[in-house]
């Protein structure tokens, strides 16, 4: 029987959060074309706006383009040990507190919420929790969180996946 190489003490491991993604309005209307998502919330800012938006709303799925970037942090960490040449996907949630829309300044909080091991083969879940950093007031002062002056943040979406990891021998 083979093992995979995954560190099973990255359990627990929280990532910090990673630089903020700017969310776009062409970056939106791609992903939504490429998604096959038509709604016009996804294209037409009047639309969006009419229905009480600030500015165009991503599809629900945008969150994995947030998602994958921060992922990245514990796949290229070479002390996790995992081979990305051995990954396949398994499963991926989302769960929405509110829209993505355009202008979003996203930051994610990467947690490895488990490792199970089972006849060389590992399953990995990760939790990313996205978060939007308050805009500025209207004087141009950016907001801040208590205590200690941090970026106020506001949770956006909870992506938890699961990546398979094949052993050596599979």
């Amino acid at each position: 029987m083979t093992s995979s190489s995954v560190n099973l003490d990255f359990v627990g491991r929280e990532y910090p959060a990673n630089a903020p993604y700017s969310v776009g309005r062409e970056k939106i209307r791609e992903f939504a074309a490429a998604t096959g998502s038509t709604h016009p919330a996804h294209h037409s800012v009047d639309t969006a706006r009419g229905l009480g938006y600030p500015d165009l709303i991503a599809p629900p799925t945008f969150a994995v383009i947030v998602a994958q970037r921060t992922e990245a942090q514990y796949i290229e960490d070479p002390a996790a040990r995992v081979d990305f040449t051995r990954v396949v996907h398994a499963d991926e949630r989302f769960v929405h507190h509110r829209p993505i829309h355009a202008g979003d300044e996203l930051v994610t909080v990467l947690t490895v919420v488990s490792i199970t091991e089972r006849a060389g083969l590992a399953m990995v879940t990760t939790r990313c929790d996205i978060y939007a950093l308050a805009q500025p007031d209207a004087a141009g002062k950016p907001a801040t969180g208590q205590p200690d002056d941090a970026p106020a943040t506001e949770l956006v979406s909870t992506v938890t996946s699961t990546l398979a990891v094949r052993g050596e021998g599979l």
